[in-house]
């Protein structure tokens, strides 16, 4: 199968874990600490890689140490970074995230605004070369240059859509499977009810939409029918990157050409057990892992 592309973020986390999380200002004590990559296109890719294909990030890192270190690391994780663009002067996105006891998390991300978001340069990718491009909603221009060019090369398409400041509208135009989490749904179409918040969806875009509801799996659409798949039941350490990780889920399912139930039941089961180790990437599970689970 030809390679699979992610288009988006790529961000360094410094990972905190306590037992309850901050509810009010003043000085807290971590239990564990450890400096990982993250980023929704990033993060995703490295489910890509771990589930057995080839995958190349699309992204922008400033010319920091932590720009090495997060391509150092999606390196490790035999990601492509070749098209990782090095932006001279601009400091590497970074986040602070918070753990609990439960696995539920809170997440403060600052990116440099020196730190170029322009696309122009990506003329230079040949889009026909891949079977599925994944884009996250955090670089627009980005995403939106992305999924112009996997259109027009006939390469499938699936957006992050995550809930985010801007307007996402114009991706989810462009984009063949749109999967929302709740708040991004909501976010876009200020509907809180799944069935409702995915049907004002389907009205700004032919692709299909999907909402992701964490523990409680997933809906989508099919002839206007709400469609659902639970979650694959484990005992959660972790929640950082479930989210992220089920994209990544999702673009190999379709890439391989499963239909949409086993997709979103494949995508859904690889969050599931990335959710049962610390970490966003390190739990992701390898493609044996879950062959055996879905087998069981």
């Amino acid at each position: 199968m030809k390679p699979l592309a992610c288009v988006g973020i790529a961000v360094l986390d410094k990972l905190f874990q306590v037992d309850t999380l901050p509810s009010t200002g003043g000085k807290y004590v971590a239990h564990g600490y450890r400096e990982i990559g993250g980023g929704p296109a990033a993060t995703a890719a490295c489910a890509v890689a771990r589930l057995g294909h080839e995958v190349q990030l699309i992204a922008r890192v400033g010319d920091d140490s932590s720009g090495t270190t997060i391509i150092e690391e999606l390196q490790r994780y035999h990601v492509d970074t070749r098209w990782v663009r090095r932006i001279t002067g601009a400091s590497s996105a970074l986040s602070a995230v918070i753990v609990d006891a439960h696995g539920e998390r809170m997440i403060v991300n600052h990116q440099d605004p020196s730190l170029s978001r322009a696309s122009d340069w990506m003329s230079m990718i040949d889009f026909t070369q891949y079977s599925g491009v994944l884009a996250d909603v955090r670089w627009a221009e980005g995403a939106e240059a992305a999924l112009d060019a996997a259109r027009s090369a006939g390469v499938p398409t699936v957006l992050d859509a995550e809930i985010t400041p801007n307007d996402i509208t114009p991706l989810v135009e462009r984009t063949d499977h749109v999967v929302f989490s709740h708040p991004g749904l909501t976010r876009l179409t200020g509907i809180a009810d799944f069935k409702a918040g995915l049907q004002a969806a389907a009205e700004r875009t032919n692709g299909r939409v999907y909402v992701t509801a964490g523990s409680d799996g997933c809906y989508w659409l099919e002839s206007g029918d709400l469609q659902y798949e639970p979650s694959h039941p484990v005992s959660v350490v972790d929640t950082t990157g479930a989210g992220d990780v089920f994209h990544g889920a999702m673009l190999v399912a379709l890439a391989e050409g499963r239909p949409i139930r086993q997709a979103v039941r494949f995508a859904c089961l690889v969050a599931a057990l990335k959710c049962t180790r610390v970490g966003g990437r390190d739990g992701i599970p390898d493609r044996a892992e879950v062959d055996r689970a879905l087998a069981g």
